[in-house]
């Protein structure tokens, strides 16, 4: 790849959304390309499904691209803006800028992290990070692992992990069972969703699924030894290898902010075509609300249908993602964080790992600003994408502050990104 690449239609993020998106867009005859920051298409919910030939929703995607002129840019990671249409990304071999006459961003999401003690103990990990780790060939074979948390995820990953021979101790959703039930007669009118669903619990057969149930504490020294978890007036410790723990998912804005697009209540605005509020600049999948698998596959075509053109073919999907977008009110609603959880974490609770910033630190001041200039908190690598969603929930705080670079890069990245800004 060289220095520049034009593009009529770029879209950033190889998961679902994003290869729907392009397929759609290819299929016009425009040039298309994708770039994404993995080895390989799939993004987190496809990562390491074989893209050979077979009858998965997987494989009938990834055979539908391969067949297509579509530019694969992979192990390259978009990390500013540096003009109207043109951004800058990053690989192992240099910087390059991709320019574009339309934009679309599948940037999808990430899980959310809330702070309780021992949280940053070795093995406490993600529930879907522990899940792409044992995909990636991290051998958990005979490992004590209890998943904790909230949302459909967790049974997601609990299948996986076993599957790949760990020994899942128990599920513990920090959701009510009346709101489960709730969610689940929702899932009646979806019934694709409600055979995965059953497919999972058979999957799971054996294993305890405690609802109302969340961590306390993680306890060890060097690494984990257990985890402390509560159920309505009753705590009691449970011996493990790993805690698998994620609260939901986050939505990846931060590239769309840069570019001007209004995010609201941390959701990409779009219109009924996906587009945002910049023109010409798209968003499909989860940064425009989390809402699973197949909505982002419905977006995704939509944004692509849309670039093209061809709205006729985008408006034939909008009644179909009309659906799918109740049921992820739905399951907003069904596995909202129930208030006990602001709690968990103590003064001397790190919130962010990064920095080394402890909650007492933060309460100290009225602001995320005011948090950031003064502790630091949110200023480490990770930009503030584990501790600014924390810090939202456990205080309340408009935490939508986003500077580029969207990831840490190499200073001659910044180098290149500064000649590039300069007139000629």
């Amino acid at each position: 790849m060289g220095e520049r690449a034009e593009f009529d239609v770029l879209v950033v993020g190889g998961g679902p959304a994003g290869i729907a998106a392009a397929c759609c867009a290819a299929e016009a005859k425009l040039r298309v390309a994708v770039v994404d920051d993995n080895p390989a298409l799939g993004g987190q919910i496809w990562r390491g499904e074989p893209a050979s030939p077979g009858t998965s929703q997987s494989a009938t995607w990834y055979q539908r691209v391969a067949r297509l002129p579509v530019h694969i840019i992979a192990g390259t990671r978009v990390f500013a803006p540096v003009g109207p249409r043109t951004l800058m990304a990053e690989s192992e071999d240099g910087v390059c800028e991709l320019a574009f006459r339309k934009l679309i961003l599948a940037t999808g999401a990430r899980e959310r992290f809330l702070p309780f003690p021992g949280w940053t103990l070795p093995n406490v990990i993600g529930a879907g990070g522990l899940q792409a780790l044992a995909r990636s060939g991290v051998n958990v074979r005979g490992k004590k692992v209890v998943v904790a948390g909230t949302g459909p995820l967790l049974l997601a990953a609990a299948a996986h992990l076993r599957q790949g021979g760990a020994e899942i101790c128990l599920i513990a959703e920090q959701a009510s069972w009346r709101r489960l039930l709730a969610f689940s007669v929702g899932l009646a009118r979806h019934p694709s969703k409600l055979k995965d669903a059953l497919a999972l619990r058979r999957e799971l057969a054996g294993v305890p699924y405690l609802a109302g149930c969340w961590p306390v504490a993680a306890q060890g020294k060097e690494k984990l030894d257990s985890v402390i978890l509560r159920r309505g007036a009753k705590t009691w410790n449970v011996p493990c290898d790993y805690l698998a723990c994620g609260f939901h998912l986050v939505p990846n804005t931060e590239l769309a902010a840069l570019l001007g697009c209004r995010v609201e209540q941390g959701r990409v605005r779009v219109d009924d075509f996906q587009q945002t509020t910049v023109a010409d600049v798209y968003c499909a999948g989860e940064p425009t609300g989390i809402g699973g698998l197949e909505l982002s596959l419905v977006e995704g075509q939509i944004a692509g249908h849309a670039v093209a053109g061809h709205l006729d073919a985008a408006r034939g999907l909008f009644a179909k993602r009309k659906g799918l977008r109740r049921f992820a009110a739905g399951m907003d609603r069904g596995f909202a964080l129930r208030h006990e959880l602001r709690n968990l974490p103590q003064p001397d609770t790190l919130v962010c790992r990064c920095e080394d910033v402890p909650l007492g630190r933060v309460r100290e001041h009225s602001s995320w600003r005011a948090a950031k200039l003064l502790t630091r908190c949110g200023m480490g690598p990770c930009q503030g994408r584990v501790c600014a969603p924390a810090v939202e929930f456990l205080l309340g705080w408009n935490v939508e502050s986003v500077r580029p670079p969207v990831f840490p890069v190499r200073v001659e990245s910044l180098i290149a990104t500064a000649a590039s800004q300069s007139p000629s």
